[in-house]
């Protein structure tokens, strides 16, 4: 001591042995200090005028002192005693105020500020507290999963590095788990850092979950104190993956039932609402008592009819479980007689039959020549234009793709029929010569004359439609003449003649066919004529019955 405070200092040392009894009446005060700040402490006494030196000192666990910083009032000069832990880290002011920089948990101690003169000692006493604020709470060691109705570790909260020790509370959904036997079971323990001193926090949550925990937020914050009081820290959120049994089966059908038909492959998918979901079930099929082993797919393919039915699956270790489904292979067949090619001939009867055989009710089309009839043919006598290309055409429209069809291709085949006319040209110099024939296949036409006379045109043809078609030839005959028409296809030869006047001698004409088209034509208009006399008689009749009225009121 007397190195450090000049001659005067045998009286010094017995003043400050005395100290501990002078204690000025000054209250207790705090400095709070966060950890790894400077810590600052005024001297709180007023400097007297006779001041020799000023001290700090702080006192040990037992009561000794230690003696710190030394600060004379006459040479302004700073001494720092030889304390290790405060090596470099101390700064006296000349106000006495004391600061230590680089605030540890260690300096955590009772300081005293002591103002020295010759007759006396004054002391002010100061606490220093440290603050650390933990790291921010973790959630660690999380469980995979939580299983219902079982109390499982959900994890643990660990909160590090903080002074002094602090509180961890959990939360669910923002709401905080208070402690229930065999629900929610706490363990909270706390580790201090021998060398730090600083404090770790753990707390370990044993959770027994439910279906309502499914996608909810679980959190953990630490309760601490800081220099200005209480404060708190907030987790990250954890959401657990929850698992719960089956409680319902439920069986899928791919194509939609409603679209099954015969070929198609039919996949059963099985279905459990458990988390995790059941990754094998038993299939029953229809006629099959026992169940097929299989993923949650079982696959048919090719599917006839006589795979109608219910179809099951239920859970392998629960065979009460099961779901069902009723299965409909939709079918469709088609008959037609006769079908392909049909050759018959003119004048014969040709029943036709289109016979569908379905799973529900089918529309049926008929089509000759790709032209859509309004009903089934049916010919009791065959004509020339019945030939063509008939198709029976069905469907289930409410299946797609499901649709058959069948052709018949008629041919009517018959020996060529003639029948000649002759006109004379309304000038009196020529007369036309027409040969109808009638046949399938077309028959060939020929023409022989007898006699003299000039053929003006011997080959016009007109179309062959239905089997019909005409030959004519123009000529003006300067004596009676024969006229043969031959006409002859695979079938038959047909010959026929017509005797022709000179064109001077006068004769009664023959009138042409009327054909087909022409025939439609006149029963047209004799109908359009009929429709007209009709429709005049019951004019006359309405105006006979309102003049007869009108009479009998005027009388």
């Amino acid at each position: 001591m007397e190195s450090k405070a000049g001659p005067s200092c045998r009286l010094v040392f017995c003043l400050l042995i005395s100290a501990a009894v002078l204690r000025p009446g000054l209250g207790w005060y705090t400095v709070n200090s966060a950890y790894g700040d400077t810590i600052i402490m005024p001297c709180r006494l007023d400097v007297p005028q006779n001041l020799m030196f000023g001290k700090w000192k702080y006192e040990k666990p037992d009561g000794s002192p230690v003696f710190i910083a030394f600060r004379s009032s006459t040479k302004k000069s700073v001494q720092y005693d030889d304390v290790p832990e405060y090596k470099d880290r101390l700064s006296l002011s000349e106000n006495y105020t004391l600061s230590i920089s680089n605030a540890r948990i260690s300096d955590e101690k009772r300081f005293v500020c002591m103002l020295v003169t010759e007759d006396n000692v004054f002391e002010a006493p100061t606490i220093v507290k440290v603050f650390k604020q933990p790291s921010k709470p973790e959630i660690v060691s999380k469980a995979p999963f939580l299983e219902t109705e079982q109390l499982k570790k959900l994890g643990d909260c660990i909160s590090k590095d903080s002074y002094p020790d602090g509180n961890i509370t959990w939360y669910r959904n923002g709401k905080v788990l208070q402690p229930l036997e065999g629900v929610v079971v706490l363990i909270f323990k706390k580790q201090m850092d021998p060398v730090t001193q600083l404090y770790t926090m753990t707390s370990s949550l044993e959770y027994k979950a439910t279906k309502t925990d499914i996608q909810m937020p679980f959190t953990c914050s630490v309760m601490y104190y800081g220099p200005s009081g209480q404060k708190t820290l907030q987790s990250e959120q954890a959401i657990f993956d929850i698992y719960y049994p089956t409680e319902q089966v439920t069986i899928q059908v791919l194509p939609s039932k409603n679209a099954i038909k015969e070929g198609d492959n039919i996949t059963l998918t099985c279905l459990g609402n458990g988390n995790p979901p059941p990754e094998e079930f038993l299939f029953y099929l229809p006629g099959q008592p026992e169940g097929i082993r299989s993923s949650n797919t079982y696959t048919l393919t090719d599917v006839r009819r006589n795979a109608t039915g219910d179809y099951k699956c239920s859970l392998i270790d629960k065979k009460s479980m099961i779901a069902s489904t009723a299965i409909t292979v939709h079918y469709l067949d088609l008959s037609l007689n006769p079908s392909g090619e049909v050759t018959k001939q003119i004048g014969d009867a040709l029943p036709v039959s289109c016979t569908i055989s379905a799973s529900r009710n089918a529309t049926v089309v008929w089509m000759k020549d790709n032209i859509r009839l309004r009903s089934s043919p049916s010919f009791s006598s065959l004509h020339y234009q019945d030939a063509g290309n008939y198709v029976c055409e069905t469907a289930l429209q409410e299946v797609e793709g499901l649709r058959k069809r069948e052709s018949l291709t008629l041919i009517v085949e018959g020996k060529p029929q003639i029948k000649m006319t002759k006109k004379t040209d309304p000038s009196g110099l020529s007369k036309t010569i027409i040969c109808h024939v009638e046949g399938f296949p077309k028959p060939a036409i020929q023409w022989t004359i007898t006699g003299s006379g000039s053929v003006i045109n011997q080959t016009e043809e007109s179309p062959y439609i239905n089997g019909r078609y005409y030959s004519k030839i123009i000529i003006s005959p300067e004596e009676n003449v024969t006229l043969t028409c031959t006409a002859e296809n695979q079938l038959e030869r047909t010959v026929n003649s017509l005797n022709v006047s000179a064109i001077s001698i006068p004769e009664h004409d023959e009138a042409d066919e009327i054909s087909d088209e022409n025939r439609e034509k006149v029963n047209d208009q004799a109908k359009l004529i009929v429709g007209i006399v009709v429709g005049l008689l019951l004019a006359a009749l309405v105006a006979g019955v309102v003049y007869w009225l009108y009479m009998k009121k005027s009388k």
